[in-house]
């Protein structure tokens, strides 16, 4: 007979054939479950002695939901951190936090040890191929969730920003003010961000008829040394750009280094506007055009579907876009008020 001490609810859950979340809800009473599923559980729980800890006498103690999400060291996704965990406290649940390092693996071995510590429902900031891989991990387990951020043609609950309009509109922003040979810097192949960002770039060259040289869109991968080596690459051209959209703030960092160090003085040299707005971007000299995404809006946004799916899991789905705000400074080379970018609200 298996050890109760070792008996866990994965244990359980593997050998009544269901979910964590169901033999949760079967100890915990908080939804209702089939009564010949339930009896399963019942069956489960009793062969392997499991004993449930002192906690789960509450119904409403010991209640969690998982986040999975890159970079958690990363400042703006730590706004959408802040977001989740708000809303979540005042939901009456907990919060566990797994990094997946833009790794799918890594990913799906994070949403699995999240289910194992009987999270009832997961906000999942998706890497490039979680279909593949997280995506039958989630739905083995029957488990809600609500992709936050980054966006998925997969059915179900997701809230993001509008990128292709806000990008167009810096990019627009820039030609309007007189440049015609514009840098991109573009984020992490196979995220819905890195692509509605490139196609806000190439929309807003179309609206002003001007041509589109891909040489001038560099991949960065999201990343500092990505941004700098980016960056480097643009200016070795033969005919440099004269402004520079970096995609996002990590690529941005890189994107200023690589300038200081070649000695280009922004926006006298080399114009720069980038999507991801610091809390310093105004301290600096010149202050950055960058483009304010409500992250903490969006985390907390993101628990209230969940909530929404939780209480009822047939509800339809709901895709929304929050409003971006773009904060013109110094370093496109002129200074204006905030402009915000607004989408419809949602689609089912």
């Amino acid at each position: 007979m298996t050890d109760p001490r070792r008996a866990r609810l994965v244990d359980v859950a593997k050998l009544a054939g269901v979910s964590i979340s169901t033999v949760s809800h079967v100890l915990n009473g908080t939804r209702f479950v089939k009564p010949e599923t339930r009896e399963r559980v019942r069956h489960a729980l009793d062969s392997l002695d499991y004993a449930p800890a002192a906690p789960m006498v509450s119904k409403r103690s010991g209640r969690a939901i998982g986040l999975a999400i890159t970079g958690a060291s990363n400042p703006y996704f730590g706004d959408l951190i802040a977001g989740v965990e708000s809303e979540a406290s005042r939901a009456g649940f907990a919060l566990l936090l797994c990094d997946t390092h833009d790794d799918t693996q890594l990913e799906a071995s994070a949403v699995a040890a999240l289910l194992a510590h009987n999270v009832e429902a997961v906000v999942l900031a998706p890497t490039p191929g979680w279909e593949d891989v997280t995506l039958p991990v989630l739905r083995k387990h029957q488990t809600p969730f609500v992709l936050v951020d980054r966006m998925s043609d997969v059915r179900c609950d997701q809230i993001g920003t509008e990128n292709e309009s806000v990008a167009a509109a810096l990019v627009e922003h820039l030609i309007d003010i007189g440049h015609r040979r514009i840098g991109m810097l573009s984020g992490l192949a196979g995220l819905s961000t890195t692509d509605e960002r490139v196609l806000g770039y190439l929309q807003a060259h179309r609206a002003a008829g001007l041509k589109v040289d891909r040489s001038l869109v560099i991949p960065a991968h999201s990343t500092l040394a990505g941004g700098r080596a980016g960056v480097q690459s643009l200016l070795r051209l033969p005919d440099p750009p004269t402004a520079i959209f970096s995609a996002n703030n990590a690529m941005t960092i890189g994107a200023l280094i690589a300038l200081k160090e070649t000695r280009h003085r922004i926006p006298d040299d080399v114009a720069l506007v980038t999507f991801d707005d610091f809390e310093w971007a105004s301290a600096m000299s010149p202050a950055l055009t960058a483009a304010a995404q409500p992250f903490h809006a969006m985390g907390a946004r993101a628990v209230q579907l969940l909530m929404r799916r939780l209480a009822d899991p047939f509800a339809p789905r709901r895709i929304e876009r929050l409003p971006a705000e773009i904060e013109h400074r110094e370093s496109c080379g002129c200074h204006r008020d905030p402009v915000s970018v607004h989408t419809a609200g949602s689609r089912a």
